[in-house]
């Protein structure tokens, strides 16, 4: 009995230390998977946000094919601003959390989707926040096809940006232990996240302005802007551009400029001391009496200084042989969508071939694509002035402002009796309710004025898309023919994108004209909408001849931009590589830049030969041009562009402020200039050179949004 009590005890005991152990072996994998739990929700609650920002950034700046040396900077606001987002969601209850979660996850995916969209069919990443506004008053549906089209060359963006988020947002909703139900805990995270936050941001801010950036722009001017959104979402990342542009939005852009005046008191000094040239009429510099001394001396803010001080500097063109060549003419100008010179044909184009070769012939105009695509290229044509890199629309502000403008055509014309309407076949677009009236035109277009214009209809009652242009002059030249002196104004649409008979009417009406030609099917198409407009020049035309005035009009053409969605069809149009791979993107870094140059016509019946100019010139040059051409009093100073015809060297600026001129073009991202040919400079000489041309660049870009916020022309001549 006794032996059989202590064999039971002996097992009683090895039972228990068989449990011991196996409970020694439980707490250790207990501890782990708690662990490995806590760490999985700290993912979810904390990380997450953060790694799916860096994640979006660097996946768009390799999809984009984008510089990668700036990403130590993006990665770290992408950091920061992730980790905010944190910690806000954990401050959330938990149901609301994950619904937070995942529609940021899809929205910040969107956004990052929307701007590939943009930059591929506009050309230029948008503040979508400032862009608001805008994008309410336009009609998007008009680029319904090319969204489309876009979105399914950019499968893979769709995926990378939408897709992916997509399913990570899910994933992270459907974890079932999610939070700690431990306040503290959840007050612990808070806290730390929001540390998180201010750390990596500051750390951002220390390497945006610490580091020593090389280059005309880098992410330290760049952080202080409200343009050249192309340059901050390369260098600061998506997420940092759109929240400048919602901190300006808000807030206001910052005021005052950095741009030393110091590289143009040089060239001011030159001109001083240079010996007057021989003549025998001695010519005027076109100068109004405006005492600018005291703007830069009184109590005026930093902008208005600054920009007082810049014209000040600024050497006038002077008058010349064709000063009032024009005085008293009528004035018919058009504005032409998506047009470029390389589409112009002795037998295909006759009519445009007649006023490009037999009026003034600019050899070497450009068309440079700036903001905004047709408003930006009024801008440039009408205003004489580079429109805003950024957000509010420079021409749009101007009709909200009521900003005065008194050297438009329209307004400066006023004063001699002469009627200016202006027309555009289209719905009411960037505001130019507002914008056409305040720059002096009775402004007809199809929606949105006191005379709305009737749109040409096919046999069902459907509208065409786009309109026809020889349709817009058929309609409406009948209205000043017999009221001279008449200047009238025309913005065209028949040449609007997309390029194909089954997205674009007038491709599909010409489409017979263009079918033998040697061409892609998107460059027919691109032909044969613009041969309404063709039409339209050889009906106006006749009709000037018909009633006898045609010696006393002069027509002035010239492009809103060039053809940016298909860009391939320049290449094919000239016959010649500008650079296809960087075309597509217009990565002006690596283009040719003649890919802009263009045509510009500046023809009357009167002149009994042409003119041929050599020099350099651009849109922002056509208004200071024809002013002078005809006898109006306006100071050059303070209009972003020249004269052509005066004795003032030739610029070009691009949108990325590389730029061309006489002597030579400048590359801004490789920050090298190439002489022309047959300039020669030494080492000293050209430094100061580029010096100096990168100076009048910033600040003729600059000059704009100054002159709009400030209403400058008001202040100046009401003083």
């Amino acid at each position: 009995m006794r032996e059989t009590k202590n064999r039971k005890k002996a097992e009683n005991v090895m039972i228990d230390a068989v449990k011991d152990t196996s409970d020694d072996n439980k707490i250790p994998e207990t501890k782990r998977k708690k662990s490995k739990g806590k760490c999985k929700m700290i993912f979810w609650e904390v990380l997450y946000v953060p790694i799916l920002l860096v994640y979006l950034e660097i996946a768009f700046h390799i999809y984009m094919d984008m510089n990668l040396e700036y990403a130590p900077v993006y990665v770290l606001f992408a950091l920061s601003f992730g980790f905010l987002l944190s910690a806000i969601c954990v401050a959330l209850p938990k149901i609301v959390n994950r619904i937070v979660k995942c529609a940021l996850s899809i929205f910040i995916g969107f956004l990052f989707g929307v701007e590939i969209i943009c930059r591929d069919i506009l050309q230029q990443y948008y503040q979508l926040f400032s862009a608001l506004d805008t994008a309410a008053g336009n009609h998007l549906g008009d680029y319904g096809d090319a969204i489309i089209a876009s979105m399914a060359k950019n499968w893979l963006a769709v995926v990378l940006m939408l897709i992916v988020p997509a399913v990570f947002s899910i994933i992270a909703i459907a974890r079932k232990k999610y939070f700690k139900k431990k306040r503290f805990a959840g007050l612990e995270r808070f806290l730390l996240t929001l540390i998180f936050f201010i750390v990596f941001h500051v750390i951002g801010l220390g390497l945006v302005n610490l580091y020593p950036w090389e280059g005309d722009f880098t992410p330290k001017k760049l952080y202080r802007m409200d343009t050249y959104t192309d340059d901050q979402v390369e260098q600061l990342g998506v997420i940092t551009m759109l929240r400048l542009d919602a901190k300006h939005s808000l807030f206001g852009a910052p005021e005052g400029t950095d741009i030393d005046l110091g590289a143009l008191e040089t060239a001011v000094d030159e001109a001083e001391t240079r010996e007057p040239e021989v003549e025998e009429i001695v010519y005027e510099p076109n100068v109004m009496e405006v005492d600018l001394q005291q703007f830069i001396d009184g109590d005026y803010n930093q902008d208005v200084k600054w920009l007082s001080a810049f014209i000040q500097a600024t050497e006038p063109t002077m008058q010349n042989e064709y000063t009032g060549m024009f005085e008293g003419y009528n004035v018919i100008f058009i504005t032409a969508e998506g047009f470029s010179g390389y589409m112009i044909d002795e037998e295909l184009t006759p009519t445009m071939y007649k006023l490009a070769n037999e009026g003034f012939v600019f050899n070497n105009f450009y068309t440079a694509l700036h903001f905004t695509s047709t408003s930006g290229g009024e801008c440039q044509n009408l205003l004489g002035l580079y429109p805003k890199g950024g957000f509010p629309v420079s021409v749009t502000e101007t009709g909200k402002q009521g900003t005065y403008l008194p050297f438009t055509l329209a307004n400066i014309l006023a004063d001699d009796g002469y009627t200016s309407t202006g027309y555009h076949f289209n719905s009411n677009m960037y505001g130019r309710e507002l914008s056409h009236p305040n720059l002096g035109y009775e402004w007809r277009q199809t929606t949105e004025c006191d005379n709305p214009l009737t749109v040409e209809r096919d046999d069902s009652g459907s509208k065409y898309w786009p309109q026809s242009d020889d349709y817009m002059v058929e309609a409406t030249m009948n209205e000043y023919l017999g009221n001279a002196p008449f200047n009238i104004y025309y913005l065209t649409i028949s040449g609007h994108l997309p390029y194909s008979n089954g997205g674009n009417d007038m491709s599909a009406r010409n489409a017979e004209l263009v079918a033998d030609l040697p061409y892609s099917d998107t460059t027919k198409a691109y032909l044969a909408a613009n041969l309404e407009l063709e039409k339209g020049l050889t009906r106006l035309v006749e009709a000037l001849e018909t009633a006898g005035i045609a010696d006393k009009t002069v027509i002035v053409m010239a492009p809103d931009h060039v053809p940016y969605a298909d860009m391939d069809v320049l290449e094919e149009l000239a016959g010649r590589d500008f650079g296809s791979d960087s075309l597509e993107s217009l990565n002006e870094s690596a283009i040719d830049f003649d890919a802009y140059k263009s045509s510009l016509i500046i023809w009357s019946a009167s002149m009994e030969e042409p003119v041929e100019v050599d020099k350099v010139c651009c849109q922002v040059d056509i208004l200071p041009t024809l002013l002078n051409l005809l006898g109006q009093e306006y100071d050059s100073r303070m209009l972003s562009g020249t004269d052509i015809l005066s004795d003032s060297e030739g610029l070009v600026a691009f949108f990325s402020n590389s730029w061309k001129t006489d002597k030579g073009i400048y590359n801004r991202f490789t920050e090298t200039f190439t002489p022309a040919e047959g300039v020669v400079m030494t080492a000293e000489e050209q430094e100061a050179y580029v010096n100096r041309i990168k100076t009048l660049v910033s600040c003729r870009m600059e000059m704009s949004s100054i002159i709009i916020e400030n209403n400058y022309y008001k202040l100046v001549f009401e003083e």
